[in-house]
């Protein structure tokens, strides 16, 4: 049987390099996603709308998203308010995936994108946080 270290007893200095550094070229890849996406809805690129349409959102109502993704990536992209950020996050993939579920989406490339962007942004964080990997082993 093997001990867990407890995540109070677990500092940053204890992630490998390597590992530290796939984290963070996984969340770079994420943020970078996040960032295109608050920008083409703050900017009101035409086919924002026009891609929204179909799920039953208008420009108008999504405009309000951006500000609250923005704010969840910051905190995201800051060690300290990492895992909140994670959290906000996932609301966030969790309102995309119900409503590309609800008008019928094709659930690979389209119902799901939302959970292959959660799997980026916390595999990125549990990869570079040691904490996080002490609140959550995987075990043999």
């Amino acid at each position: 049987m093997t001990a867990t270290t407890a995540p109070d007893t677990v500092r940053q200095g204890d992630t490998p390099a390597a590992m530290r550094w796939t984290g963070w070229a996984l969340s770079g890849l994420f943020a970078l996603f996040m960032l295109i996406d608050i920008g083409i809805k703050l900017a009101g690129v035409p086919q924002v709308a026009q891609t929204l349409a179909p799920l039953g959102w208008t420009l108008d109502r999504a405009e309000p998203i951006a500000p609250i993704e923005l704010l969840a990536l910051l905190l995201y992209l800051f060690p300290r308010t990492a895992v909140l950020g994670a959290i906000l996050l996932t609301g966030v993939m969790g309102g995309a995936v119900a409503t590309h579920m609800r008008v019928g989406d094709p659930l690979f490339s389209h119902v799901l994108f939302g959970v292959y962007l959660g799997l980026f942004a916390w595999g990125g964080l549990w990869l570079r946080d040691a904490r996080l990997r002490a609140l959550t082993p995987w075990r043999a």
